[in-house]
């Protein structure tokens, strides 16, 4: 029996590898051609396109894992049933019930090495996608372990935290004179972009002069020019995009400042719901692969499984924004697509023969 929950195991993981390829790579392919248009502008080229391209794939992979998975399992796992090779499975004693936990111990295996991806590879090789990106449109900017760096005349801002929504944490502005020498420093605990200015706390500014340093501290300020805004829709890294530790963390300091926090707990919800949503996944194929599906051929399991993953993807979107719009609570919005689409892989499984 071990022989055969590996030969399942197998099938499973060697199906999904295949379609997560298949799908990754018509997805890829669709956004480097949306990258040419920007090929030109500074020194954004062929070569950064491509590798802006190839560090989003670690991002692309974690979210096509879940429709990889459905039609892995289909296509793989229904050729065996049209080859008899299940029918012979039961007949050797393996209930459908073992093979559904041989299926989901593969599953298992393979929402790990998603967990892995989506929380470890992907935030890192995205920063590095949005780092590129940015340096690459401007040569006055710069995104590097130290945060951000940008010059504006006499002035260079330093950013060492950059939150969505024109959020700005730890800022520093250094002003020269014409003979390069310092003559000013303004330390900002954050800033925040409001009705066209930006809005400075916690500052702390020091002239310097041959005379010495004077120190003031201010706890607001506005400052009409500090970073246009539009800079930052390629500097930062959406909630989606961002790890579970990360979103922790930025929620609590939304919470801490009575600012909106509903989006950002729904990405939170989602870093988990995405990789439970595989198993999901597995859970609606099996019906299928013992049902009408046995006897049909590769295209009609492959209709299916799309349908049935546009099918997950329309009503968590749906479910995801109307949360959003009435109030519902975060993660409720997050967990009830998948509860939905569970109770129906059960109902399902429990009329399997």
């Amino acid at each position: 029996m071990m022989i055969l929950r590996l030969y399942i195991a197998r099938q499973v993981i060697g199906g999904t590898l295949l379609a997560l390829l298949v799908l990754t790579a018509l997805d890829v392919a669709f956004t480097f051609i949306g990258e040419l248009d920007d090929v030109g502008q500074g020194a954004y080229g062929w070569i950064q396109a491509v590798t802006y391209t190839a560090l989003t794939i670690p991002r692309r992979l974690y979210e096509l894992f879940p429709t990889a998975v459905l039609l892995g399992t289909l296509l793989s796992l229904g050729t065996a049933a049209e080859n008899s090779e299940l029918t012979a499975m039961r007949a050797a004693g393996l209930s459908v019930y073992r093979i559904v936990i041989a299926v989901l111990q593969a599953g298992l295996v393979m929402m790990l090495a998603a967990v892995l991806l989506g929380e470890v590879v992907a935030p890192a090789a995205e920063r590095q996608a949005q780092s590129l990106r940015t340096f690459s449109h401007s040569d006055q900017v710069h995104v590097g372990s130290g945060g951000l760096w940008a010059r504006d005349g006499d002035r260079f801002l330093n950013v060492r935290t950059i939150m969505p929504g024109l959020r700005l944490q730890d800022l520093r502005i250094y002003r020269f004179d014409d003979t390069g020498r310092l003559v000013e420093s303004v330390q900002a605990g954050q800033a925040r972009y409001r009705e066209g200015v930006w809005v400075m706390e916690d500052v702390v500014r020091s002239r310097i002069s041959s005379t010495g340093i004077q120190a003031e501290r201010v706890a607001m300020e506005r400052w009409e020019r500090l970073l246009a805004p539009e800079l930052f829709d390629v500097i930062v890294v959406e909630p989606r995009q961002m790890s579970a530790w990360a979103l922790a963390r930025y929620i609590t300091y939304l919470r801490e400042n009575n600012l909106e926090s509903a989006p950002y707990e729904l990405a939170f919800w989602s870093r988990f719901t995405t990789p439970l949503s595989s198993l999901v996944m597995l859970l609606l194929a099996i019906p299928f692969i013992f049902g009408s599906l046995r006897t049909g051929g590769a295209g009609q399991r492959l209709f299916i499984g799309i349908l049935i993953g546009v099918g997950f993807h329309l009503l968590n979107r749906t479910l995801n924004h109307m949360g959003l719009v009435y109030g519902i609570p975060p993660f409720l919005s997050a967990v009830l697509p998948l509860t939905v689409f569970l109770l129906v892989a059960l109902w399902a499984l429990r009329r399997v023969r």
